[in-house]
């Protein structure tokens, strides 16, 4: 790579880490992964004061001009939808769909959908890495079948199925902070280089 292309990708990496917007929401992603590593849950003490920075960021220096508070709010509020019947279906914690909510305050509704996108890939790679470092990719396999075929004969019984696994049976809990922070941040770098 050129010298001029090497200081003009780090020009346009350093623009989005010293960023009021971006480079605090890396921050707060970063941190709610770490917490979410260790301990599942993701605290409403660094998702609900984020998401309120980033409406008074986004209202006092909108990314456009004539921006309204209308665009965190509105980034919020699809970033909760996004996430939540994932939610609602057991699959996510409540702490998950918060950050993503708070990922949509900062980032609105234009961008939050891709953020969602990049997160959904990201926990699809961490979770593939995450059965084959604990080597619970046979159980997971096992799980998989087993929800389709019960799932499959209630649909046809005219019952609604039951897609529950026992703690004990489960191949394993992935902290979903990390890879709503992987991919964020994935898709904010990628996209100030314009690689999409």
């Amino acid at each position: 790579m050129p010298y001029d292309e090497f200081n003009a990708m780090r020009d346009l990496l350093a623009s989005l880490f010293f960023n009021g917007r971006t480079g605090v929401l890396m921050l707060l992603l970063v941190g709610a992964a770490a917490v979410d590593y260790r301990s599942h849950r993701i605290p409403n003490g660094l998702v609900l004061p984020g998401a309120l920075y980033a409406v008074i960021y986004s209202s006092v220096l909108p990314p456009w001009p004539n921006g309204t508070i209308l665009f965190p709010l509105a980034g919020l509020g699809l970033g909760l939808l996004l996430f939540l019947p994932l939610y609602l279906l057991r699959a996510m914690g409540g702490g998950d769909v918060k950050l993503l909510a708070m990922v949509g305050a900062f980032l609105g509704p234009d961008d939050v959908w891709r953020a969602a996108v990049a997160s959904l890939i990201a926990g699809g790679v961490l979770a593939i890495v995450f059965i084959l470092v604990n080597g619970t990719a046979l159980r997971m396999v096992h799980n998989l079948t087993l929800l389709f075929r019960v799932g499959l004969l209630d649909t046809i019984g005219g019952s609604v199925p039951s897609l529950r696994i026992s703690a004990e049976a489960s191949a394993g809990k992935l902290p979903y902070g990390v890879a709503i922070a992987t991919g964020t941040i994935g898709y904010l770098v990628l996209d100030r280089l314009a690689f999409i």
